[in-house]
């Protein structure tokens, strides 16, 4: 084995790929060469640190320098004064925004200290192409243990016993569904990873694929073993073609390990797993839907019972877990149930994996304890508002999620508490809003979502979705009366409570909980043809200041239907009837001379 003084390892994950870590790479590579140190210096190419609003991340081992928003142009300076004289490049390192300090180390800085990285503690970490590094993390220890000391049923019961629930959005206990499929009569069981991650903005699983894909493959594998299964398939978006090709590599190491295949570690256990690349519809996230594009159909949903585990993929007895559940057994394996079992809630164990995004300062991925202040993920792994600006919602569990408010940001981040709000889980989308957030407009945009996803198969998810869509449209022109609300409100929970599946039946969340905590804003357009936030264009009135405007012309000249006239250097009128309200006169003027009503 190559002994090497430093490695350097580069976040390789969606993000930072397209932030340009490759050419910082080859920079790297460069470097080392010109300097004669490239035997000394390891250049490790990672999955996902979390921290993607600052790639590329380069990391320096053993000192663990956190370095963001690295460049090509940057390498010569870190080569020259970290690797060679061990000085640490102060202007790439994180800056915190309240006190402008610069964090040398990952842990330090308020973006992962409060995090619990147990499903991602390889992300970031290892190389995910090499299943080496892997097993030198103690990985397929578990499945070891499994084959060499577990009978299925006690492989069952641990994973019960741990309180693990499926991280896919239903919370249904992982160990009381695998024991549904265990006991199913069948000569045939099939094990399916659902990777069709399809939430706008969501990109955990992705970046588990991508960061640790051993450790997937090893959670299926126990969950096979335990079902009774020989055969699988990971269900994975075409859309997510890095995360693909880290997979196929992973099975291929595998199966050239003995981990994967006939006989596995000659225990007489088979297992032959296949990757199956989704087409992008939304609707295949759901169960039914998943196994009916897989045998080769329309993805679209089955009444149930008979629920999977009786009579799944082509008729036989079949699992469903995500990313996030499988990512989790081998750790619950190897360390026991009782240790799973100690964090998060009574009800809520573990952790969970969300993906940060929308106007809050930290976006990323992080993964907490379940049970944790939906506070504490905003305001301090998030560092709070961006701009600095009022908090108003956020909304969680993605486009069929719901949307809380202020008053529930002390809302422990558990199963119970946010369905009792009104709110999902989910996958683990979580988009933080500001005061400049039109709680309307949030809900048209999350149900055009659902409504152009929905295959359409039962009559109220595809008629009563596009009704909900009419109904919010008009309220955003400052159309309807206050008695069309009750027949939204009433029309929401017809569709959650008769839908087929869950798209349909999580669809009119967004409806429900804006109409709940933001009811003053539906108000204000229908009564006051008001949008408090300025954003609906149709309520939107954009005047000229005759005291602050000089007749510079600036917003003349923009204005692309000539609504404006007045005489130069003297103050300018609109014309409301010609004014298409595009804002353009508004960001051109630097003398505030324009007043957006």
């Amino acid at each position: 084995m190559e002994l090497v003084r430093a490695h350097v390892l580069v976040c390789g994950g969606t993000g930072c790929v397209s932030s340009g870590c490759h050419k910082v790479q080859e920079a790297l590579h460069r470097e080392l060469a010109k300097h004669k140190i490239e035997k000394e210096v390891k250049i490790v190419e990672t999955g996902c640190h979390g921290f993607c609003e600052k790639g590329p991340l380069v990391i320096v081992y053993p000192e663990g320098t956190f370095y963001t928003l690295v460049q090509p142009e940057d390498v010569p300076e870190l080569v020259e004064e970290h690797l060679l004289k061990g000085r640490i490049v102060r202007r790439l390192l994180y800056t915190e925004p309240m006190t402008q300090k610069q964090v040398p180390g990952y842990k330090e800085i308020v973006f992962y200290r409060k995090q619990q990285r147990i499903v991602l503690r390889n992300c970031g970490y290892i190389d995910p192409e090499k299943i080496e590094e892997y097993v030198a993390r103690d990985g397929y220890a578990a499945l070891v243990k499994v084959l060499g000391e577990m009978t299925p049923e006690q492989v069952i019961e641990e994973i019960k016993a741990s309180g693990l629930r499926g991280r896919g959005g239903a919370g249904f206990s992982t160990g009381l569904k695998w024991g549904f499929c265990a006991k199913a009569a069948g000569d045939k069981k099939f094990i399916i990873c659902n990777a069709d991650e399809g939430d706008p903005g969501a990109f955990m699983d992705r970046s588990i694929l991508e960061g640790d894909p051993h450790s997937v493959l090893e959670g299926m594998l126990i969950g096979a073993y335990a079902i009774g299964a020989d055969e699988g398939y990971l269900y994975v978006r075409a859309e997510y073609p890095l995360a693909i090709k880290r997979l196929r590599i992973a099975l291929e190491q595998a199966e050239a390990m003995g981990l994967m295949g006939e006989n596995i570690l000659g225990t007489g256990f088979n297992l032959r797993l296949h990757i199956k690349e989704g087409a992008g519809a939304f609707v295949c996230g759901e169960e039914t839907a998943l196994m009916a594009s897989i045998e080769g159909y329309r993805g679209m949903p089955r009444p149930r019972p008979p629920f999977p585990a009786i009579k799944g993929l082509w008729d036989k007895p079949t699992n469903i877990n995500n990313v996030e559940t499988f990512a989790n057994v081998p750790h619950i394996i190897r360390n026991g149930a009782s240790w799973f079992a100690a964090m998060g809630t009574e009800k809520s164990k573990g952790t969970k994996v969300f993906a940060l995004t929308g106007k809050v300062k930290n976006t990323g991925l992080v993964e907490v304890p379940m049970g944790i202040p939906m506070r504490e993920i905003v305001f301090d792994i998030g560092d709070g508002i961006l701009d600095d600006k009022k908090f108003k919602a956020v909304q969680i569990g993605g486009p069929s999620g719901g949307c809380l408010p202020e008053e529930k940001m002390d809302l422990p981040v558990d199963y119970e508490s946010l369905t009792g709000a009104g709110a999902i889980v989910g996958s683990g989308g979580l988009v933080v809003m500001d005061e400049t957030t039109c709680m309307v407009d949030v809900a048209k945009y999350f149900l055009d979502f659902t409504r152009r996803e929905s295959c359409g198969k039962c009559t109220p998810c595809r008629e009563g979705t596009q009704r909900m869509r009419e109904m919010l449209e008009r309220f955003s022109k400052g159309q309807g009366s206050l008695d069309d609300l009750d027949i939204l409100a009433n029309l929401a929970q017809t569709i959650k409570d008769t839908s087929l599946c869950g798209l349909g039946q999580t669809a009119p969340n967004p409806i429900i909980t804006t109409l709940r905590y933001f009811h003053d804003e539906y108000v204000a357009h229908i009564i006051d043809k008001k949008c408090p936030a300025g954003v609906c264009q149709e309520l939107l009135t954009y005047l000229i200041l005759v005291d602050m405007c000089n007749g510079c012309t600036a917003c003349v000249k923009v204005c692309p239907v000539d609504a404006i006239s007045g005489e130069k250097k003297q103050p300018h009128i609109i014309n409301q009837q010609r004014c298409i309200k595009c804002g353009a006169c508004l960001s051109k003027c630097r003398f505030d001379a324009i007043s957006l009503q």
